[in-house]
C-alpha cells in the first residue's frame, strides 16, 4: 500500500494518516485486511463512529482509505463500496474571537517566536504546517506578500500581508538574530 501511495504522489501526512487507518482496522479485527470484506468495514465504521465517537470527517478520511486499500491495492472486485455511505458532516460556523480576545491571545504567548507566528496565522489565515515552514526568503516585503511554497495540495501561493504582521517578523528577525 505504501509502495502505491507514493507511486501516486500522495503527501506524507496522506500516506501516514492511509497507513494509520489500515493498521487500526486491522488490529481491530486482529486479522489482516486481506480476509477481511465489506460488511467487517461497515461494522468498523459503525464502531468508529458510535464507539470511538469520532467526527464524521475522520470516519470518512479512514473509510477512504479503507477503500483505497481493497480496490487499488488488493484489487478487490467483490466488494461493493458504492452502498457504503459516508455520514453527514454538520456544517456549523466557525467560532469568531472578537478583537480584544485576539489582542488577549496573542499577549498571553509566552515569547516572541509564539507571539509573531500567532500573528502570522491570524493576520494572514497560513495554515500551521505553513508557518512553520516559513524561510527568510518567503517574505516579500516589497509586495506585501508571503510566499507559501508547497502548501496544501503541493501548491504554491502567495499570501497578502498586513504591516502589522510584516513588522512582527521585522522585530522577531531582529531579536532571533542577536541570539
Amino acid at each position: 500500500m505504501l509502495e502505491e501511495l507514493q507511486r501516486r504522489n500522495y503527501s506524507s501526512e496522506t500516506i501516514r494518516g492511509c497507513v494509520f487507518a489500515v493498521r487500526e482496522f486491522a488490529e481491530y479485527y486482529a486479522k489482516s485486511p486481506e480476509e477481511l470484506g465489506a460488511e467487517e468495514v461497515r461494522q468498523y465504521q459503525v464502531h468508529l463512529l458510535r464507539a470511538r465517537k469520532l467526527a464524521p470527517g475522520t470516519v470518512e478520511g479512514r473509510i477512504s482509505a479503507l477503500r483505497f486499500l481493497f480496490k487499488k491495492v488488493l484489487k478487490r472486485r467483490d466488494l461493493t463500496f458504492d452502498d457504503l455511505t459516508f455520514p453527514k458532516t454538520p456544517r456549523k460556523l466557525p467560532v469568531v474571537l472578537s478583537h480584544q480576545e485576539v489582542v488577549e491571545l496573542i499577549e498571553a504567548a509566552p515569547n516572541l517566536l509564539y507571539r509573531t507566528m500567532l500573528m502570522i496565522l491570524y493576520g494572514t489565515a497560513l495554515r500551521r504546517a505553513e508557518v512553520v515552514r516559513l524561510k527568510v526568503s518567503d517574505i516579500d516585503s516589497q509586495r506585501m506578500v508571503i510566499r507559501v511554497q508547497q502548501g496544501k495540495g503541493a501548491r504554491d501561493r502567495d499570501i497578502p500581508m498586513s504591516p502589522k504582521v510584516l513588522e512582527a517578523l521585522r522585530e522577531y528577525w531582529r531579536w532571533n538574530k542577536n541570539k
